[in-house]
């Protein structure tokens, strides 16, 4: 049950400007890019890129947030009623390159999910990902295009991101599972 810091709060900073930078060299700047946080830490991670770029580039970038609870395949059913969030856009995505930031990619079905949720309000031209850390053990065939560390893991360990947004403090822990 020990607890390792892989990230602190000046390495989270770090990798989010790393990233930030990522962003702004592929695409060749920010036209046509919006930010989608994917629930929950996602969103502010989404929030604190947006504030980079607009730091570097002097131009402010989009963002939204898409909550892919009801796009999970591994649920074991879905209420007949249940309301559909989906997602916040700031705008039409149809023909936009859309950036999905989430904070931990582990096996790829949140973001398969998020893919879904995305593609039912619209067709963007590009759909990437960014994500705080990558920890391996894939299930689908899912890669992210931007990393702010990659952690090599066993399916027993926990990888827990905190943000102060939600947490109060800024950091990412490594666990054994109980």
């Amino acid at each position: 049950m020990d607890k390792s810091v892989i990230m602190d709060d000046a390495a989270i900073r770090r990798a989010l400007t790393r990233i930030a930078h990522e962003i702004i060299e592929r695409n060749k700047g920010v036209d046509d890019c919006i930010l989608v946080g994917i629930k929950t830490r996602g969103i502010y991670l989404a929030q604190r890129l947006a504030e980079r770029i607009e730091q570097i580039e002097s131009v402010k970038i989009p963002v939204g947030q898409v909550d892919i609870t009801l796009y999970r395949d591994d649920l074991t059913h879905k209420a007949e009623d249940a309301v559909l969030k989906g997602a916040e856009l700031p705008g039409d995505i149809t023909g936009k390159i859309v950036i999905l930031v989430d904070d931990v990619l582990f096996t790829g079905r949140t973001v398969r999910a998020a893919l879904d949720a995305l593609v039912d309000h619209g067709r963007p031209k590009m759909i990437q990902l960014a994500v705080l850390v990558d920890r391996g053990h894939r299930e689908l065939p899912i890669r992210p295009d931007f990393v702010g560390k990659n952690v090599p893991t066993s399916r027993t360990e926990i990888v827990a991101v905190q943000l102060t947004e939600v947490d109060e403090t800024d950091r990412v822990t490594i666990r054994q599972a109980n």
